[in-house]
């Protein structure tokens, strides 16, 4: 109540990118104290058996987690964990810094409860993130979601992917391949079954040349079509990967019922929220039909509460990460989910 009485009304009149790093700048301070993230642990988190999850030979202590995007440069997954999910993803990170695409680049639809983003894999790089997870806490299941920088071709997109997996390999607890941002030039492109297979055979390879291998996941769009869906199972199996996320974020904006000028003002980006929850249920019903479960997925996509997720493990998900909802709910949230998913999974 708090959160959405207090605080968000006043976050929500800061420009959205601004009042990310101050909401991270205040929780990093305030969870600095001294017992007060035993305090915070205790309040939200959810300790029940029934939401233990093993996938992708992991063991969650509960399917809900935070996606990629919220935590880029894994400066606040201890803190954020204390907050109830059964998993962080940090990233998307890329081998060399970069800044992004040009402020101002995050944007609020209150009416939609959505987000539109462009930030461009904006992240302080590969060696500052390895510095931050090397003393993590070992109880947290973290995954690092990661990607090329721009100024890569896609030609030598696998270079780039082979550095991330290598210097995070001894830090995360699985991996995740992001091609479907639509905010870096061409990255899409490398969802088309050739450059895809290549991709991920590229990284399956280094993963069997480990003493134990780590899972690999695969982060799709939304606005695939039904043809390239049946491109990517067939991919999934035949390159043995371990899941699916589905979905990122979209470049449809059909749904939205803010003002057309409003959008269109606002321009290019990710669409994130509540508008891209059907068609990323649709999506993993999808997936789980065509493959007939021949792999887990993770579902992300408009969750904002226990019947959203409910929905999306319905469909075919295993585990289910959130981001915009978090925002516009505020952290209560996970632990509503956690509570309203005991005895249903």
């Amino acid at each position: 109540m708090i959160y959405k009485n207090i605080l968000k009304p006043i976050f929500f009149q800061i420009d959205a990118e601004t009042a990310h790093h101050r909401v991270f700048a205040l929780t990093k301070t305030f969870l600095s104290i001294p017992f007060v993230k035993s305090l915070t642990r205790l309040v939200f988190q959810v300790n029940d058996k029934s939401l233990e999850k093993e996938v992708f030979g992991l063991k969650f202590p509960n399917p809900v987690g935070l996606a990629a995007g919220f935590d880029k440069d894994a400066k606040l997954y201890e803190e954020l964990s204390c907050f109830g999910f059964g998993f962080i993803e940090v990233g998307t990170v890329t081998p060399k810094p970069q800044e992004g695409n040009p402020k101002p680049r995050l944007f609020r639809l209150p009416l939609d409860e959505a987000l539109i983003n462009r930030m461009g894999f904006n992240n302080g790089g590969l060696d500052s993130m390895v510095e931050r997870l090397k003393n993590r806490n070992p109880n947290i299941i973290i995954g690092g979601n990661i990607g090329k920088n721009k100024i890569t071709p896609n030609e030598d997109a696998d270079l780039d992917y082979i550095a991330c997996f290598e210097a995070l390999f001894d830090f995360v607890d699985y991996f995740v391949v992001n091609v479907s941002s639509p905010n870096t030039p061409n990255l899409r492109e490398l969802q088309e079954k050739e450059p895809l297979k290549q991709l991920l055979s590229s990284l399956q390879n280094q993963n069997s040349k480990k003493t134990k291998r780590k899972p690999i996941l695969l982060k799709i769009a939304p606005d695939l079509t039904n043809e390239q869906l049946e491109d990517i199972v067939e991919i999934i199996v035949e390159t043995k990967l371990d899941g699916v996320i589905a979905t990122n974020t979209t470049i449809d904006r059909s749904k939205l019922v803010t003002d057309n000028k409003v959008v269109a003002k606002i321009g290019a980006g990710g669409l994130s929220g509540k508008p891209a929850r059907n068609r990323s249920t649709e999506v993993i019903q999808y997936l789980s039909s065509k493959s007939n479960k021949a792999f887990p997925i993770v579902a992300v996509g408009g969750i904002f509460n226990a019947n959203d997720a409910l929905e999306k493990i319905k469909a075919g998900a295993d585990l289910v990460q959130v981001y915009t909802g978090f925002i516009y709910e505020g952290p209560a949230m996970v632990k509503k989910i956690n509570k309203g998913l005991i005895g249903k999974l």
